[in-house]
């Protein structure tokens, strides 16, 4: 729910700002800002600057000085881009009114903008929708946040109190740290604050497990050496350097927006390409072969355990296991045809359909059948958090020789922990190195390949 309000607030003033330099554009009424090349080059400029600066993401605990820095490396990017679209696109042209141009929605913006932002932090301070937090720490950390968060109030946060390992005299003071999980669930907090150096590690486990099963933000009072952590963002509240744990990449919107262009364009290309000709001729092979349909379709796991089916074509004979028996080497149940399409990995091809309809995609960890679903849940570690992103054709487990069969433990416990690697670690590089090596896969012979 916050994060909704959260996108609609970034939304609206990204349209506020660009409604501000259209109407200044149009009263200047000078047909050279008025052409649709130049307002479709300033408004890509204009979200360019805007991504690569963070000019949206504005921290409720930003001062005016840090908004003013911002402003100023967003205006001086896109300056750069308001100038040199006559000089490149123009040859060179030099058209008046530049500098009124730019003054106006300078000043227009960051009037808009500062306004905002002071209206955001009063009213964080004014109403009741002040963050709670509480902390897992001793005394000297509960002084400097109660200190931080009401002597300079301007964070929107209410400091509950603390819990700790020791018994203080203070008001702040809740009770022992074993006590604190719980009275979180019990009461509503927003985010945990923890001093590391004060708290076992069993302790500090318990409480990252517990944060990422409840959806509550974590923050971290480094000590020195910790500061340069690679798995964490330093940032400052006041002159309070605290650690947040790094986003994964599936947690930012911006990853699934990357993976859905590239899942439809490869996707139309392929269908359009190669199946448009190629489902015809394989329609033909497959029926002369043996009996049945063309598709074989069966429900498996989606993103967050929802239900899909899950396109593939036939390459075994009708029968009453297929949705509870897989494949094994030397499957009576495989047709010749679906012997090659199988080791060929022809037979997954459909899945493309599956991925223009948004239930799988290109890359991801591979979808299992719902009876092995049941059994791998209770046997292998961690096992839905491959449900935590869509299923793919192709994945990092099977370019690394994890496919087909499950023959012994390590081999679902390699694939599980090598989908896990995938979800923690994607990138646009990562998903085009494993669709290039899918397909270099198809002309080596594989072991599993069956």
């Amino acid at each position: 729910m916050k994060q909704d309000k959260f996108l609609l607030r970034k939304l609206f003033q990204i349209i506020l700002d660009l409604l501000i330099i259209y109407v200044i554009l149009y009263f200047i009424s000078n047909k050279n800002y008025l052409d649709v090349y130049f307002l479709v080059y300033i408004t890509f400029f204009w979200l360019f600057s805007a991504y690569n600066t963070g000019f949206y993401n504005v921290k409720k605990y930003y001062g005016f000085s840090k908004v003013l820095l911002l402003l100023s490396s967003h205006f001086f990017i896109v300056l750069l881009g308001f100038l040199s679209f006559f000089s490149f696109f123009k040859e060179g042209k030099i058209i008046g009114d530049q500098v009124q141009i730019f003054t106006l929605i300078v000043f227009f913006v960051s009037f808009f903008k500062l306004t905002s932002f002071y209206i955001f932090k009063t009213r964080k301070l004014y109403t009741e929708e002040l963050k709670n937090i509480i902390l897992f720490g001793e005394i000297n950390s509960a002084d400097k946040l109660e200190k931080l968060f009401y002597e300079k109030n301007k964070f929107g946060i209410r400091f509950i109190g603390f819990f700790s390992k020791e018994k203080y005299k203070s008001q702040y003071y809740l009770g022992k740290t074993k006590d604190g999980l719980q009275y979180v669930q019990d009461n509503k907090i927003d985010e945990i604050y923890c001093n590391p150096a004060t708290i076992s590690k069993k302790q500090l486990r318990n409480i990252r497990m517990f944060v990422e099963e409840n959806n509550i933000e974590l923050t971290f009072l480094p000590e020195s050496r910790a500061i340069y952590s690679k798995d964490f963002v330093l940032e400052y509240l006041g002159n309070i350097p605290v650690l947040k744990p790094k986003p994964l990449p599936f947690e930012k919107r911006e990853t699934h927006i990357k993976k859905r262009i590239l899942d439809i364009v490869f996707s139309l290309l392929v269908c359009i390409t190669i199946l448009s000709w190629l489902i015809p001729i394989l329609w033909i092979i497959i029926r002369l072969d043996s009996k049945g349909p063309l598709f074989f379709k069966q429900k498996r796991d989606g993103v967050d355990g929802n239900q899909f089916l899950c396109y593939k074509l036939r390459s075994m004979k009708v029968n009453n296991n297929a949705d509870t028996v897989s494949a094994t080497k030397n499957d009576k149940r495989i047709t010749k045809v679906g012997a090659f399409l199988r080791k060929t990995s022809l037979d997954e091809l459909p899945q493309f359909f599956n991925v223009l309809l948004g239930d799988m995609s290109i890359v991801g960890p591979r979808p299992h059948m719902n009876a092995q679903t049941q059994k791998y849940v209770k046997e292998v570690e961690n096992y839905l958090l491959r449900n935590s992103v869509k299923p793919g054709i192709t994945g990092l487990a099977q370019i690394s020789g994890y496919r087909g069969e499950v023959i012994k433990a390590s081999d679902i416990k390699n694939r599980v922990r090598l989908d896990i690697f995938y979800i923690e670690n994607w990138s646009f590089i990562l998903d085009v190195k494993i669709i290039v090596r899918t397909f270099i896969n198809v002309f080596i012979k594989e072991e599993k390949a069956y």
